[in-house]
């Protein structure tokens, strides 16, 4: 669809308009056109074959497209501070050289149905509304690959070249269904043995303020980057309103380590098979269930070390826990391991998330009650110590959720 949409623009024409900005506007044109234009749509599933297929000018016109959309990932990816590149990026099409075997192998396997003109598989346990067995397709009457195809190539591939022993599908909760016939198939075939882990992590929709899929006033998808800048932009304005001794450069910085907090934690802090409101005012807050709000509660505690008047060993603490607060969150701190492991083998990063701004809410109802920079002798080391790992534990907590810990907010 898009690559015949590229045809009938021209290529110049074309390229003038696929910049990162419009990218989602040229792919909205090409599926209106898709819809409305019969013609387009026979020649956009003959160019889908085409390509599956190899056809070189094809690829070419397929590969300008993929290198757009690899270069605004890549942008994302650096303002969330994410290591992935692009040559971390294994596309559909990289699977299409393996589609003919997959589909030999299922023959020689008995699994494959001819019905309706496709080639189809039938696991058992999949029925559709009326009871009829349900069917996955592996190749379609044009003798075209869908997804279904791509999908059992990447299971073979990852088990049999990449020995991968746990495989994470990260996708929308309406793919489910699919995922799990895809599974199915896997194993029927011998590709997916037994003692793999193969687990679709399901995620829900975003919602605007109306629980409507978000978008923009004008109806449009929201754009990551403009979120990010403009979440940047209200935690800058937030820090210049504050006294404190960071220079323009320092403060640029820290407004993008708490825009990354922001749109991070509200993301995850979400059970994640669930929708949540996106509401960038609650997000980009400092108080409440939020990422700057636990950034917030590890440099008030950084706070307290920088105005100690004589070095500290940590090795001094002794730990008596005398007070009910102190008690409550030294019981938060050896909650920790716990808490990731659960949050870990769930693939659930809110559980985290539940745990860290419990922590941070211990140490605020204990900063309150038990003076620490004022008290003495092994009371202040006591003090000082679970200040100190109520810091490191913020902090390894954050960073597990990709979130960065600034030492001064």
């Amino acid at each position: 669809m898009l690559i015949e949409h590229l045809i009938d623009l021209g290529e110049d024409e074309a390229m003038a308009s696929l910049s990162i900005g419009d990218l989602d506007s040229f792919y909205r044109a090409a599926r209106a056109k898709f819809d409305a234009d019969e013609a387009f749509a026979e020649r956009s599933r003959a160019r889908v074959v085409a390509l599956q297929a190899g056809d070189p000018e094809t690829r070419r016109l397929w590969s300008v497209l993929v290198n757009e959309s690899v270069a605004y990932f890549a942008e994302v990816y650096a303002k969330l501070d994410i290591t992935l590149a692009p040559g971390d990026v294994v596309g559909e099409s990289y699977y299409n050289s393996m589609l003919d075997d997959v589909v030999a192998d299922l023959e020689k396997a008995g699994l494959l149905v001819e019905s309706g003109g496709a080639l189809c598989v039938f696991p058992p346990g999949f029925t559709n509304r009326d009871g009829d067995p349900l069917p996955l397709i592996v190749q379609k009457r044009d003798e075209g690959y869908g997804y279904a195809a791509t999908d059992l190539a990447a299971v073979r591939d990852r088990v049999s070249t990449l020995h991968g022993d746990e495989l994470l599908y990260v996708v929308g909760a309406p793919q489910a269904q699919h995922l799990e016939m895809v599974y199915a198939v896997a194993r029927l075939a011998g590709w997916l043995p037994e003692h793999i882990r193969c687990e679709h992590v399901a995620f829900g929709n975003v919602l605007g303020p109306d629980r409507k899929m978000f978008k923009t006033r004008s109806g449009e998808t929201v754009k990551l980057v403009a979120l990010l800048d403009e979440a940047t932009e209200r935690a800058y304005s937030a820090l210049r309103e504050r006294q404190s001794n960071l220079d323009d450069a320092e403060r640029h910085h820290l407004a993008t380590q708490i825009a990354r907090a922001a749109i991070k934690y509200a993301d995850l802090s979400t059970e994640r098979q669930r929708d949540y409101i996106f509401d960038l005012d609650r997000m980009i807050a400092f108080e409440g269930d939020t990422g700057p709000y636990l950034q917030y509660a590890h440099a008030r505690i950084r706070s307290i070390f920088r105005r100690l008047n004589a070095p500290w060993d940590p090795d001094s603490a002794r730990f008596a826990l005398a007070n009910e607060t102190e008690r409550s969150l030294a019981l938060g701190l050896v909650a920790f391991p716990e808490a990731f492991e659960l949050a870990f083998a769930a693939l659930q990063p809110h559980r985290l998330c539940v745990y860290l701004f419990d922590l941070a809410q211990r140490f605020t109802s204990f900063y309150e009650a038990c003076p620490v920079l004022s008290s003495e002798g092994a009371q202040r080391d006591e003090r000082l110590g679970l200040c100190e790992l109520t810091s490191r534990t913020l902090s390894l907590g954050l960073s597990l959720l990709g979130i960065e810990a600034p030492e001064q907010m």
